[in-house]
């Protein structure tokens, strides 16, 4: 049988991880994960060293690999990070972005309407994605939409989480209006101060957020 590249390989895991396939904690056994994807243990092995260099997979001694879990602490610290580096995204979005951008950027935020009203999390969750990847398209500032795409990825099973609090969905979506008014108006510093709420675990809502979280997640962050 053929195997396949580990960064195909890698991807699959990536995308099992974000998703929440595969949860913060979970054991990632190179054999069972050989049998599930029909390869050998060595495509495995480098697709979690690969994992592991960008911080979603954990390796440890006599355990094996793990889906990283983040510590509470470490957690808010990194949302604050996440906030600021989509801050920038739009700060630099409302100077730089062009026509084509702009229709792209309606039209994912107008594809987040039909879940807000199904009430599909989800759903909601991959066209979110979609919008907040077009902020970081229209930044025009390639280094900095690869940094904000990467955390996005290493915190993506917890902003999931953030969006199960009752009525975050409608409340998220009135939040991306306010955000594309200001892009679309090119008011850069109205854009930052929008995104920094909209991203942070603090933003009025704390105790919700970590209420919000998985069991899990609370028993090991401390």
């Amino acid at each position: 049988m053929a195997q396949p590249h580990p960064l195909a390989l890698k991807d699959q895991l990536e995308r099992a991880i974000v998703s929440g396939s595969l949860k913060p904690g979970t054991r990632l056994d190179e054999v069972s994960l050989g049998k599930q994807f029909g390869v050998s243990r060595t495509p495995v092995r480098e697709a979690l060293r690969q994992l592991a260099s960008v911080g979603l997979v954990d390796i440890r001694p006599r355990r094996g690999a793990i889906v990283a879990e983040i510590g509470l602490k470490e957690l808010v610290e990194m949302f604050e990070v996440m906030a600021e580096l989509e801050g920038a995204c739009g700060r630099f979005a409302a100077r730089r972005i062009n026509d084509a951008e702009r229709a792209r950027l309606v039209e994912a935020h107008q594809r987040c309407e039909a879940p807000v009203r199904q009430g599909d999390h989800d759903a909601y969750y991959a066209e979110n994605v979609e919008f907040h990847e077009a902020i970081y398209r229209a930044s025009h500032n390639r280094f900095l939409a690869d940094q904000t795409l990467a955390l996005r990825n290493r915190l993506a099973p917890y902003r999931r989480a953030q969006l199960q609090r009752l009525n975050r969905l409608p409340e998220s979506f009135a939040e991306h209006q306010a955000i594309v008014d200001a892009i679309l108006d090119g008011d850069a510093e109205s854009v930052e101060s929008l995104l920094l709420s909209h991203v942070t675990a603090q933003s009025g809502h704390y105790s919700d957020f970590i209420a919000s979280l998985p069991a899990d997640t609370l028993l090991n962050a401390v």
